[in-house]
């Protein structure tokens, strides 16, 4: 780095070049990352000399006040750079020359620059230089935020985010450094909070974005305050309330007139120096972050509790589109359709969000009162619209979204009868409306109209479901505006199923014409909705199938075949095929019609475009699902050695991954006539080990190899006699993939097929145990040793119900037979901290995780105790209600302990209890179905209780030898042995 030529740049902004001045402050910054520190993971030789250093650390500070605002920025991102790796041990004299220029009331340019430098400087701060930092630094930033007749709002804002990261850093430490921290801030909060308080207490102004910001810095800062000192803010927040509720209240108006309607300028899109969004929106949404921070924690929210159905009255109108949202979502129903499935950064869903959280936290008690407060919205609608207004539907609109966000809650609300209004009568008024009129001048309010009357289909009555059904179709069918046709889609979908079908059924043939024209149409998220549409319709139109299938299953073809490499897409567009096949007599003639091509493409698979044959590959695993048996065999028969080539042969980790599961399909439903379908058995049958082979090999990419376990497992379940020859290969091939695999999944899926052979050799385990001893393992004693330490390290990762039970009672067998050579092995017990604070990339390399070494039975017994820990707490539920910093004890079981004293009385589970405990453990992981759909039926090991089958396991193990019994306890953990015991004192 020449420190001579950057300084003749500095000279050159004398004479009015300052855009260069820029440019080599910005490279700067860039050269002090990859060759100030050779310790760095950035860094690039050669090193900046200690000289050189020294050169710059003496001359840049002293340019940032300079007037030219982009470069203070750049000077600052230089200074701060180099302040992460000099400061302060190099670099002590950077923090009292920064705090003297923003105390220098007589250069607001150094003000300017000082604040920007700190800003970039607080963002990178650690746990040690906060606490040393915030004494010295925050009183000189009081003074900034306190001084309004002196200091412009852009730099009292700027002095808040200052404020804002240092608070972040120090609520972190909180959790290790309770007292030291609480007794740093608590002197300082009160007078901060005051400060705030005088910052939110005018109305908002606007066309005033520097008040938007101050006020958005202000509800950060509180934010964090909050969540991190809970206990100190709590004392001293009344002070805030009132002036936080006149900003919140204020800010509407300014809001409607700005975003809603467009009079005034919203400064959307509009940033400031600093890259942050300066724009009214983001001001309100984060306003709501505040308020959602105050309902999180439970002694504020109940300052709010009185005052719920004003919170929701003041909200709703929050919720209404704004005209920038109306005009693109007119231009576009993609972005439409988008924009409502997704959670954008907006402030209606911020507003949706909120009134969620009001759900959450007030529950039953105030469903009353949200209903009340949309009711009264949903009234003023209505006068404005007799009143001549013409944007009296965005209220209306918004009333409506409103219900909806919260429609789950409500309707179990109105199941368990709490809610005191008739939701369905309620809803019916409301949607019936304006529906059928004015269709073409307000398409949004009709949108949203259908959309929630799907929503709210169980509780409307038959009537107005079957009136919004028809008005639905109708709109389908005609020239109406696209986000119409979206809501009617939704509506369609969801009413179809709760329809009298004779009533629906004339309609179903020119409903399906009028899709498919939308088909053509629709991009994107639209296509899925009309898909999901469609299939809704093929569903409930058998009885029209003659003639709908021929006509509709190539229209689905040529969709899914445009849209494969869309993985939504294509599964949404095999899912309305799949409704298809399912319709009773009518799984041939699609089979028939699809499996030509498909064949086709197995059997040239390189002349195709890309994602092509992986696709094929899934239609064809899920033509082969719930299929006769006879159609299977012409499938196979078509299809059944090309997917084996595909295996044998392709690089490509999408087709070998579809491939397998495709294969596993055929060996489930297949079973032992599948040997026979290809002529002579033993070459089917090596055509499947060659597949199993090829799968397992530990050169190929972890990726291609993800689905191998389920494919094992179907051969281990339907082909077990003609397996039984190959289980020493395959447990040999099995643990050279496990060595060398790189995705979790996939050895998770591989223990699972070392649990299933356990059981398939009970009762003689100890057999499996001795041909374990047998088998190599490179880098352990044998496979038993590599085996077993896998899996004692990686139990708690494996998901599924299915999984879960047949690793669990396997563990159980192994540890049941006391096999000696289980004891000699020793592996990872518990996690030993060995350091506390901040975990930083430094600290992970200098004090890397430590583990307890404890003997394997003991880690066996401990991971079966950690299921009915699980099993309990699913059963029981938790309390989350309460998640301060200030009440985390370190080691203090006692709150863990009373929740599992509340299973029952005495400390004594009852058979109910435990059945109760099993079903919402079950429950709990069901969302991992992994490979029990094609278990269901088959396995045995799938309809295991676990809770009762611990029981009956620890109970035969305490009682044929406590002596080892007691002594694999004494590893367990206390919430462990407390859970055992509950189950033995049954």
């Amino acid at each position: 780095m020449n420190v001579l030529l950057f300084f003749c740049l500095i000279d050159l902004s004398i004479v009015g070049l300052d855009i260069w001045f820029y440019l080599a402050a910005v490279l700067l910054k860039q050269f002090v990352k990859q060759h100030w520190q050779e310790d760095d993971e950035a860094f690039v030789p050669p090193v900046v000399s200690p000289d050189e250093k020294a050169v710059l650390r003496q001359l840049l500070p002293s340019s940032l006040n300079d007037p030219h605002g982009k470069i203070r920025t750049a000077i600052g991102m230089a200074v701060a750079s180099i302040a992460q790796c000099d400061w302060p041990d190099e670099w002590p004299d950077l923090l009292p020359y920064l705090l003297k220029l923003i105390s220098d009331q007589s250069s607001m340019d150094g003000v300017r620059g000082a604040l920007r430098c700190l800003a970039l400087i607080s963002g990178d701060l650690d746990d040690a230089l906060v606490p040393t930092l915030v004494p010295v630094l925050f009183p000189c930033l009081y003074t900034i935020v306190s001084s309004s007749h002196l200091y412009e709002k852009s730099l009292r804002a700027k002095a808040i985010s200052i404020v804002h990261s240092c608070s972040s850093v120090l609520g972190t430490m909180c959790g290790v450094y309770k007292t030291e921290t609480i007794a740093l801030m608590k002197p300082m909060l009160k007078p901060w909070i005051e400060q705030f308080s005088h910052i939110l207490q005018p109305p908002v102004q606007s066309e005033d974005p520097d008040d938007w910001s101050i006020r958005m810095e202000v509800s950060k800062c509180l934010i964090q305050f909050i969540q991190n000192f809970p206990s100190i803010t709590e004392a001293e927040f009344s002070v805030i309330m009132a002036p936080m509720w006149q900003t919140f209240v204020s800010c509407l108006e300014v809001y409607e007139q700005s975003s809603i309607k467009g009079i005034n300028d919203s400064y959307s899109g509009r940033y400031d120096s600093d890259g942050v969004e300066n724009s009214l929106e983001s001001f309100v949404i984060q306003l709501f972050e505040l308020l959602l921070t105050i309902m999180a924690n439970r002694k504020l929210m109940k300052v709010i509790g009185g005052n719920v159905q004003e919170l929701v009255y003041y909200t709703i109108p929050f919720l209404q589109m704004t005209e920038e949202q109306e005009h693109t979502w007119s231009l576009d129903a993609n972005q439409y359709v988008a924009d409502e499935d997704d959670v954008t950064y907006s402030c209606r869903v911020s507003g949706a969000l909120l009134l969620e959280e009001v759900v959450n936290a007030y529950g039953e008690e105030e469903f009353d009162s949200i209903i009340e407060a949309v009711q009264k919205r949903f009234s003023q609608s209505s006068q404005e619209k007799y009143a001549g207004s013409t944007d009296w539907w965005r209220l209306q609109e918004a009333s409506v979204f409103a219900l909806s966000s919260v429609s789950e809650s409500l309707l179990e609300a109105q199941a368990s009868g709490i809610i005191r209004f008739n939701l369905g009568d309620l809803l019916g008024q409301m949607l019936s409306a304006n529906i059928g009129s004015g269709i073409n001048e307000y398409p949004f309010l009709h949108a949203r109209a259908f959309s929630a009357a799907a929503k709210f289909s169980s509780v409307i009555s038959q009537i107005v479901r079957e009136q919004f059904l028809h008005a639905a179709m109708k709109a389908i069918a005609s020239d109406v505006p696209a986000p119409v046709k979206v809501g009617a889609c939704r509506a369609v979908a969801q009413l179809l199923q709760e329809s009298n079908m004779r009533v629906v059924e004339p309609y179903t043939i020119d409903l399906l014409s009028a899709l498919i024209d939308l088909l053509r149409q629709a991009s994107d998220e639209t296509l899925h909705l009309v898909l999901e549409t469609i299939q809704a319709v093929v569903k409930s139109g058998h009885q029209q199938m003659s003639s709908i299938e021929p006509i509709i299953s190539p229209i689905i073809l040529n969709t899914w075949v445009e849209h494969v490499s869309d993985p939504f897409i294509s599964i949404d567009a095999i899912e309305v095929l799949e409704a298809i096949k399912n319709v009773p007599g009518y799984t041939g003639p699609l089979v028939f019609r699809v499996l030509p091509s498909v064949k086709a493409m197995m059997e040239s698979p390189n002349s195709h475009p890309t994602g092509l044959v992986a696709g094929s590959l899934d239609l064809l695993t899920m033509l082969l699902k719930d299929t006769p048996i006879d159609i299977i065999k012409a499938v196979f028969d078509a299809c059944f050695h090309p997917v084996i080539r595909l295996i044998l042969e392709s690089t490509d980790h999408s087709e070998m991954q579809n491939a397998t599961e495709c294969l596993a399909t055929f060996v489930s439903r297949g079973k032992q006539e599948l040997l026979a379908w290809g002529g002579d058995p033993h070459v089917t049958m090596k055509s499947l080990l060659d597949a199993a082979s090829r799968l397992l090999d530990p050169d190929l990419d972890s990726s291609g190899s993800l689905f191998v376990g389920s494919y094992v497992l179907q051969l281990i379940l339907h082909l077990p006699s003609q397996m039984a020859h190959h289980i020493r290969d395959l447990i040999g091939a099995l643990v050279r993939r496990m060595q060398s695999c790189e995705i979790a999944g996939l050895k998770s899926s591989l223990l699972l097929i070392f649990a299933r052979l356990v059981h398939l050799s009970a009762p003689n385990v100890e057999q499996f145990i001795e041909l374990l001893l047998t088998v190599p393992a490179a880098g352990y004693e044998n496979a038993l040793v590599y085996v077993m330490s896998e899996w004692s390290q990686h139990q708690g990762e494996i998901n599924g119900s299915y999984q879960i039970k047949v690793t669990t009672s396997a563990l159980a067998l192994l540890l049941s037979t006391r096999h000696p050579q289980l004891a000699k092995i020793n592996v990872k017990g518990h996690l030993i901290k060995s350091h506390a604070g901040i975990t930083t990339r430094s600290k992970a390399k200098l004090f890397p995780d430590q583990w307890t070494i404890i003997p394997l039975p003991a880690k066996m017994l401990a991971l079966l105790a950690d299921v009915l820990v699980e099993m309990e707490e699913q059963g029981v539920g938790s309390d989350d209600e309460d998640s301060d910093w200030e009440e985390i004890h370190d080691g203090d079981d006692s709150i863990h302990q009373d929740i599992l004293a509340s299973v029952t009385s005495n400390a004594r589970a009852s058979m109910k209890h435990l059945d109760a405990m099993a079903k919402a453990f079950d429950e709990s992981i069901d969302d991992d179905d992994g490979d029990d759909s094609l278990v269901k039926g088959v396995d045995p090991l799938n309809e295991i209780n676990v809770a009762n089958y611990l029981m009956d396991f620890l109970a035969k193990f305490s009682n044929t030898d406590r002596p080892l019994f007691d002594h694999l306890c004494q590893c367990l953990t206390v919430a462990q042995r407390n859970a055992v015991e509950r189950v033995l004192n049954k």
